[in-house]
């Protein structure tokens, strides 16, 4: 086969999920930007749309975002396209027949599939399809089964289910190259992990927000709040190392309750390194340790590749820290630290603190924020002067309330900073947004309801 550097004039066509809308384009520019590539998209860019039309790329480009990309179902090498049958017609005989030959031999065999997005075709208008592409001078065979080549024609009908048009608004036809990942969402399901908690983080928000970090191979990617481990287990599929930690000794040990409705007690053998081994990952585990976030205990170095996380909103999982107060004394001869609440607002400003220091330039911090929707605005997310936010992306939980997976990239270390220059900026301070976040809603029915929400 022709490489892409043989052949000229090449644009590629992405078709994407329509779940996790907010997210897609920032975890695409995360995969490209692992390739030293830009995001050049081409014509009428509609963030929203089930398609995408990107230039500037190599088919060794898009085939490992494809590798990675739980967002994007498949890719293309598109070859025409129109607002109607007829300037698909005259785009694809204007395409450079230098470029379609490679896939056109007599010796190759081929098939074309038909796709319709929101709208289904009866069996015989899908024929119909295929036969008015007949002016394409193809060489080969039809394969069905097992074609050398796979062509597609794409129709796309919009985006409301309640106005279907008769006829769609845009046709596409290109050449397929690969499938992304969405059967990791079901092979990860957490319905069939070998250890979960109240808590666990769904899988495809997993794997998203390990891209977004652009998690690598061979990279230490560390949760300060690990949990039961989902965000290691999507990261050490990409290879990368894991580590973690977590205040909470029973869910680092895997004792204690289960969170399955049928089971009482966890067993002798769930546990985080557990759950990589379920996935044939155990060799990139590192360790998880019980420790305290608001507490220093790593040296000072910058160690991480990424940190990436779901800080405790206090809901299902509380909020806490270890020290005490002024009216509890700490029990003779006890090796348990009194616990005290660790408010919203210092969870996230020692998190920001804590990835300046301890990322390497570079490095990337991925957390989800939770937000009051009608009193949210941009300016309430916790901005740190050594991190420059990348993406800001939103999953509606219901009509007041929401959470946002904030991406941060470190861009310099703390020491170039002047020691006082933090004190001025008015973005570099504790979230206050969450007291007032908490007060309003984290209550009663409300509580309930974001409970629910979340799982």
């Amino acid at each position: 086969m022709a490489t892409s550097n043989s052949r000229s004039c090449l644009q590629y066509l992405l078709h994407l999920a329509q779940d996790n809308l907010d997210f897609r384009l920032p975890e695409i520019k995360a995969l490209l930007a692992l390739r030293g590539k830009p995001f050049h998209p081409s014509g009428n860019f509609k963030e929203k749309s089930p398609f995408w039309c990107l230039d500037g790329l190599s088919e060794e480009d898009v085939c490992s975002v494809m590798s990675r990309s739980v967002c994007a179902k498949s890719a293309f090498e598109l070859w025409g396209h129109g607002k109607t049958h007829s300037e698909l017609r005259t785009s694809l005989l204007n395409y450079p027949s230098e470029n379609m030959s490679p896939f056109m031999q007599k010796d190759s065999t081929y098939r074309i599939n038909v796709y319709t997005f929101n709208k289904t075709l009866e069996f015989a208008d899908r024929i119909k399809r295929i036969d008015a592409m007949e002016f394409l001078p193809f060489e080969g065979a039809v394969s069905l089964k097992s074609p050398q080549h796979c062509f597609c024609l794409l129709e796309d009908y919009g985006t409301d289910p309640n106005d279907i048009p008769e006829h769609p608004n845009y046709i596409y036809f290109g050449r397929w190259i690969a499938d992304g990942q969405r059967e990791l969402i079901r092979s990860h399901s957490v319905k069939n992990r070998h250890f979960i908690g109240n808590t666990s983080m769904d899988a495809g928000l997993s794997f998203i927000m390990a891209n977004h970090a652009k998690v690598n191979e061979n990279d230490l990617v560390f949760d300060p709040f690990v949990g039961t481990g989902s965000l290691l287990v999507a990261c050490s599929h990409f290879r990368a190392y894991v580590c973690g930690m977590d205040i909470d000794y029973n869910t680092i040990h895997g004792r204690g309750r289960s969170s399955r409705k049928d089971q009482k007690w966890r067993g002798p053998d769930e546990n985080i390194r557990a759950n990589l081994r379920q996935y044939g990952t155990e060799e990139m585990y590192v360790d998880v340790m019980v420790s305290d976030a608001s507490k220093p205990v790593w040296r000072k170095a910058a160690l991480f590749d990424a940190i990436i996380t779901d800080p405790p909103y206090g809901i299902r999982e509380s909020t806490r820290r270890t020290g005490s107060h002024k009216d509890i004394t700490r029990p003779p001869d006890s090796h348990v630290p009194v616990s005290q609440a660790y408010h919203l607002s210092d969870i996230f400003t020692d998190l920001l603190n804590f990835s300046a220091h301890h990322l390497v330039l570079g490095g990337r911090l991925v957390y989800w924020l939770p937000v009051y929707r009608p009193e949210y605005c941009e300016e309430v997310v916790p901005l740190h002067p050594c991190l420059r936010l990348i993406s800001n992306c939103e999953q509606t939980l219901s009509s007041h309330t929401s959470r946002r997976l904030i991406t941060m990239e470190k861009i310099k270390n703390p020491e170039e900073l002047d020691s006082l220059a933090h004190l001025a900026d008015p973005r570099f301070s504790p979230y206050q947004g969450h007291n007032a976040f908490r007060e309003k809603y984290f209550s009663g029915q409300n509580k309930k309801m974001f409970s629910q929400a979340i799982e």
